[in-house]
């Protein structure tokens, strides 16, 4: 790839070498820096709608594989189409895959570029607040088998990321909401300094996109050192499923009404509140956590969560047991975020009922 005219850089360390974020990139500079790379793109239906005219240069003569971003597209049963799409297409090794989308494209072209003639070259164009902020680093992806959620998956970084800020002005409310559920949680992770930080800018993130793109950078940097220092999340970096456990199976009960983020979102309420109830952290620690929380979600604290249908989806969970859970939780004063076996019995589906009730009394 040609000489990047970027104005900031982000550095990773991975196990393939070190790959580079890319910050406030426009269309004009992607097209240069991706000009003389052979490439084939995937690209999610809605950018390729909404962004027709700027991304008309880039795409021009290119392979293009279009995709919807559900979470059905994300299983392996239609990953195994596109696959020989791109066969069909004549990708070769040393090409590149360009992905151009959230999470669940992320997810399909680094499964791909695993798996694909035993390693491609992806690059990967992150274009919601999530994925800017959160899902860009750090290597991981997951697909689906069938209805359950994430349980293959790979290590597979990409050679470059390139983060546009215009991107995110045309993001739903909820799509924001969603990123921000990322962003408070590696805030939380960072210390109460960061939390504190965070909580008070609150309202002012959801309208100014300037101090926005200064959370997503400093997100990203403080995930950076997680990940440098346990790449494959065997041990520190667990903790940065800080309300995951409890997301992903409000994901599952809800049949995906609740948007990932968002999902985490009262997951670390659910986590802080299981927390409270074991004596681990204070009301106080509790309450201050759970007034910004919960203005995250507040517009989706009406969808109801089966109790029965969470416990369940939390059993799938590949971190799970089927009589213990791993759940990240605060700890002490500090609100210290860290992993803890928790016994799946009566006293803790209570807890859980109690949360809920709490949820739809407010």
């Amino acid at each position: 790839m040609e000489d990047l005219h970027v104005s900031r850089i982000i550095s990773v360390r991975s196990h393939k070498g070190v790959y580079k974020v890319f910050l406030d990139q426009d269309f004009n500079l992607l097209k240069k820096n991706l000009s003389k790379t052979n490439c084939q793109f995937i690209i999610d239906i809605n950018i390729l709608k909404l962004y027709k005219n700027e991304l008309s240069n880039l795409l021009i003569n290119r392979k293009t594989i279009v995709i919807k971003p559900t979470e059905e597209n994300k299983s392996i049963q239609k990953i195994v189409p596109i696959i020989s799409t791109l066969v069909n297409n004549k990708i070769r090794r040393g090409d590149y895959i360009v992905a151009i989308g959230g999470g669940i494209i992320q997810d399909i072209t680094a499964f791909i570029c695993t798996v694909l003639y035993r390693g491609l070259n992806w690059v990967f164009i992150p274009t919601t607040l999530l994925s800017q902020a959160d899902s860009c680093i750090g290597s991981k992806s997951s697909v689906n088998l069938g209805k359950n959620k994430n349980i293959l998956g790979t290590y597979n970084p990409p050679k470059s990321i390139f983060v546009i800020p215009s991107f995110l002005k045309t993001l739903e409310k909820k799509e924001i909401n969603s990123g921000i559920g990322e962003i408070i949680k590696v805030h939380i992770i960072d210390g109460k300094k960061s939390f504190t930080n965070l909580s008070n800018n609150f309202e002012k993130i959801l309208n100014n996109y300037d101090l926005l793109n200064k959370y997503i950078i400093n997100s990203l940097k403080i995930k950076k050192k997680y990940v440098e220092i346990d790449e494959f999340d065997s041990n520190i970096r667990n903790i940065f499923n800080y309300g995951h456990t409890f997301g992903h199976a409000i994901e599952t009960a809800t049949n995906f009404k609740i948007p990932h983020g968002i999902a985490v979102t009262i997951g670390m309420d659910f986590a802080n509140f299981v927390a409270l109830s074991r004596n681990m952290i204070t009301r106080k620690n509790y309450d201050e956590m759970h007034n910004l929380l919960l203005q995250n979600y507040m517009g989706f604290s009406h969808i109801k969560i089966s109790i029965k249908k969470l416990i369940e989806a939390m059993k799938k969970d590949k971190k799970n047991t089927k009589d213990n859970f791993t759940l990240i939780l605060p700890k002490s004063n500090n609100c210290k975020i860290d992993k803890y076996q928790i016994k799946n019995d009566a006293s803790f589906k209570k807890q859980c009922q109690q949360f809920l009730s709490e949820i739809y009394s407010n």
